[in-house]
């Protein structure tokens, strides 16, 4: 009989190991797989891919106990040499390899190049072999930004004190409203695919005061487009008694301040090699919607087409007039008109056209919606009936607030636009793991 007793540490080093103090000239085993080889007859260098980076392995004719021809790039090996220093080489170092075993090998050619520093193809090819274009160590990078985004998400919340939570993706009625909810049939009844968890995480206030959550969320729109997405990852937080929505503005600047800090210091390999000059976030401006956009259309002159919202060329305007005049990276968008938010945002008392809400723009591109929310039963009831929506599906999201709500708001932040701004990408696809679109339903 055996007993597991935990992690068993493994043989093989990584390579912050290798790159301690000391361990120049010991005899060292590693293992990865073969990312390229660049043979020269007697000689070749063998590059390894492990999850920190590139490892480079010597191969001589004359001391290297296996036959270079049998090693094939892509395949997942085992080397054991001597450690030595090498400027020239990754992490400036370098092993004598002595013997090889290899543990797997491809059944195929590669389909694409990964092994250049900057892949030369196309985004739709990146995508259809996506697996396999990740391989490559900026195309790698990008997602290794993005888990920073989330590991600063999360810790920065539990250090304010917030609980996370998991929330349903298949509900009986669309948190959003309009039409572009997908919806399924759920055992012969109607159900849709969640547009955000805003319900119950408004819901799960009354429980824990300071809730968040990081899943999927599904929008039905028709749009083929650089900044849209049907399927994103969104990063949620909604907190109980507020003072107004301008906490929730200083809970994202929070978060981002944590963030950005967190990127410089544990992951500055990714920074460096994707070129990334972190945005500015001592302090956000705020401005409201209507005066945005005025000083948008002076500035550059351009005549203000739509009333309750804010045209991408808008966004992009707005963000460089904040930038050229303020210096500021990011801007908070606030008082959105109450024709162009939920049933749910909370009006401003002072002028009911207008909400309690916000949206960030980051380099030209909305991030993040958030605001205060109606936390009355009363009041919330009797703006569902002035919108002409019925209560069906909504029943146990009402109840809740005939049971006391403290006065909440929260936000949603698109993860993968956020990355995508922050590393400087175009298209949020470039950001997406497995992007969900109009025409794309697989890897």
């Amino acid at each position: 009989m055996e007993f597991i007793k935990g992690v068993k540490q493994p043989e093989t080093l990584e390579i912050c190991q290798l790159l301690q103090e000391g361990m120049e000239g010991n005899q060292v085993k590693v293992n990865g797989n073969v990312h390229t080889i660049r043979n020269m007859g007697n000689v070749a260098f063998i590059i390894l891919r492990k999850r920190e980076g590139l490892v480079q392995c010597i191969y001589e004719q004359e001391t290297s106990e296996f036959d270079i021809k049998e090693v094939k790039e892509a395949a997942a090996v085992e080397i054991c040499g001597v450690l030595k220093k090498s400027e020239k080489a990754p992490n400036g170092i370098e092993i004598e390899a002595k013997g090889l075993k290899i543990l797997s090998e491809p059944a195929e050619t590669m389909p694409l190049s990964i092994s250049k520093w900057k892949m030369n193809t196309s985004l739709e090819a990146k995508l259809n072999y996506r697996p396999i274009a990740l391989r490559n160590i900026r195309e790698r990078a990008k997602f290794k930004i993005q888990e920073g985004v989330v590991r600063g998400f999360r810790d920065f919340l539990y250090q304010q004190g917030f609980t996370e939570i998991h929330t349903p993706k298949i509900g009986a009625k669309g948190a959003e409203g309009g039409a572009n909810i997908f919806k399924l049939d759920y055992f012969h009844r109607p159900a849709v695919l969640e547009q955000s968890p805003q319900l119950y995480k408004q819901m799960m206030v009354g429980v824990f005061d300071r809730v968040f959550e990081t899943g999927p969320v599904f929008r039905a729109e028709k749009h083929n487009t650089k900044r849209h997405l049907n399927e994103y990852t969104s990063l949620d937080l909604e907190f109980g008694f507020i003072r107004g929505f301008e906490d929730v503005m200083a809970m994202e600047t929070g978060f981002l301040q944590y963030t950005m800090e967190l990127l410089k210091k544990e992951y500055s390999r990714e920074l460096q090699i994707l070129g990334i000059t972190l945005p500015k976030v001592d302090e956000i401006p705020a401005v409201r919607f209507d005066k945005a956009k005025e000083l948008a259309a002076e500035k550059y002159g351009r005549k203000i087409r739509n009333p309750f919202d804010l045209e991408p060329e808008e966004e992009i305007l707005i963000s460089q007039y904040f930038k050229e005049e303020y210096d500021a990276d990011f801007v908070f968008v606030t008082h959105y008109p109450s024709k162009k938010r939920p049933f749910y945002a909370m009006e401003d008392p002072e002028d009911r056209r207008f909400t309690l809400s916000f949206d960030l723009l980051f380099r030209g591109l909305e991030i993040t919606t958030g605001g205060q929310r109606i936390h009355d039963y009363r009041m919330l009831t009797e703006k569902l009936a002035a919108r002409g929506m019925t209560e069906e599906g909504l029943e146990q999201y009402l109840d809740t607030f005939k049971h006391g709500m403290p006065p909440h708001g929260g936000l949603g932040i698109g993860l993968e636009r956020l990355t995508m701004k922050i590393i400087g990408e175009d298209n949020v696809r470039e950001t997406t793991l497995f992007p969900r679109d109009l025409s794309r339903l697989e890897p």
